[in-house]
């Protein structure tokens, strides 16, 4: 399951990168503004929010190949990291229903299934520690 959604979120971060990076350069290149902000402020600000989105969204994707490698639960930080996916999934797909439509809404809630699964199948599984083996609960 680990595996489905570390898929599933590298091609999301794809997905989603290059939808910001079209934006940016429509509006870079139509010198689009919105109240009275700099069409290269809001072009550059998509390139970065492309990047950020995608680079999260792979090391979600990395955290989720080493939970399913090592078939422990990923440590406090990554379950941090996924659960804040989780919800910026749950956030985008109540967005996205009213943009884009119902398709982009259950595949965003695809996403969210898939990564608290991840959480979820992992729950009793302790994470690895960094000097020994870690042993089920």
């Amino acid at each position: 399951m680990a595996a489905v959604a570390a898929g599933v979120l590298v091609i999301e971060a794809v997905a989603i990168a290059f939808v910001n990076l079209m934006l940016g350069l429509a509006v870079k290149r139509q010198s689009m503004s919105l109240g009275g902000l700099a069409p290269t402020a809001m072009s550059t600000g998509a390139f970065v929010a492309a990047g950020l989105i995608g680079l999260f969204l792979l090391t979600c994707a990395a955290i989720a190949v080493r939970a399913a490698v090592a078939d422990r639960a990923p440590g406090r930080f990554a379950r941090i990291l996924l659960i804040v996916c989780a919800v910026a999934h749950c956030v985008l797909g109540a967005a996205v229903v009213g943009m884009i439509g119902w398709l982009a809404f259950v595949a965003m809630m695809v996403g969210l299934g898939l990564v608290v699964a991840t959480l979820v199948l992992y729950a009793g599984l302790r994470p690895a520690e960094s000097g020994g083996t870690a042993a089920q609960q």
